[in-house]
């Protein structure tokens, strides 16, 4: 079972202490042998968390910083919005942190869904159909760029005449893909066509979605295994290990793969999770 830690909340008393407190919680959750680190790739803060005034770090940057840290653990966005960024200069930037980090990056993107921080920074925002739209374009181009493919690409939103991507990514084939979301209809098909692994939230809903995934993977005749199933999930305030433990195992019984905790505001997961990740070495993942 894989144990990761995702950093919502930036709110460590104040500018001067967001980069040393970030910084010591990448190292801790590095040191305590967790499979993965992610940040938000919002530029305003989440209602669901806080305040759009709240400080909030761009993501790649806040990673690369992240990757210079640490060693062994995985890096990514939980997720990038595909209209943020042009998909070629959104390959470099992931193919960058691989190289950079030693072959630990993910890609992790889906539609986008915050209007309120596109509107506020002048950013293009869609609707959701060509959200979508782009979003598979993007994928296709990932995949063209990750196995060294510079023909021109004519799509219907974008246009690349020569995706040169050098230096090569060093993860191979190439840095995991993981989709966001659970759109039973769009998300999911993209996923079991696309991608490398899914993000779900952990709800009453989870084992209705990892079968609609394997209906989607039936009708594009993938493997369902090939999918890391991964969830997004958090502990309460004063949370101990066996509840870590057992939210581990709660989600394993589903099918879930790679559980990831979202560190509130005022917690500190890294070294908890960390003896919730040994305690946790003999739970297999259901294969339902």
């Amino acid at each position: 079972m894989r144990i990761g830690l995702q950093i919502p909340s930036f709110t460590f008393g104040g500018p001067d202490r967001i980069g040393p407190e970030f910084g010591r919680i990448a190292r801790e959750a590095d040191q305590a042998g967790l499979h993965s680190l992610w940040v938000m790739d919002h530029f305003f803060q989440i209602a669901m968390v806080g305040p759009p005034e709240e400080p909030m770090l761009e993501g790649y940057s806040a990673l690369a910083y992240a990757a210079a840290l640490t060693e062994d653990i995985t890096l990514g966005t939980m997720v990038t919005g595909v209209p943020y960024r042009h998909p070629g200069a959104l390959v470099k930037t992931v193919t960058t942190l691989d190289v950079l980090s030693g072959g630990r990056a993910w890609l992790g993107i889906g539609a986008g869904w915050f209007e309120g921080e596109a509107r506020g920074l002048g950013l293009p925002f869609p609707p959701v159909a060509e959200r979508f739209e782009r979003l598979e374009e993007t994928l296709q181009i990932a995949h063209r760029m990750w196995r060294g493919d510079e023909s021109p690409f004519n799509g219907d939103h974008y246009v690349l005449e020569r995706p040169i991507n050098s230096p090569p990514a060093l993860h191979r084939p190439h840095p995991p893909i993981l989709i966001g979301g659970g759109g039973e209809r769009k998300t999911l098909r993209l996923v079991a066509e696309y991608a490398d692994a899914c993000n779900l939230f952990d709800s009453a809903e989870l084992p209705r979605k990892l079968e609609v995934l394997r209906g989607h993977c039936e009708r594009a005749e993938r493997d369902h295994g090939e999918i890391e199933k991964t969830a997004l999930t958090n502990l309460p305030d004063g949370a101990s290990v066996e509840q870590a433990v057992d939210t581990v195992g709660r989600l394993a019984g589903l099918g879930i793969e790679h559980v990831i905790f979202s560190q509130g505001a005022g917690q500190d997961l890294a070294d908890l999770l960390g003896a919730a990740r040994e305690r946790s070495a003999g739970i297999v993942p259901a294969r339902p």
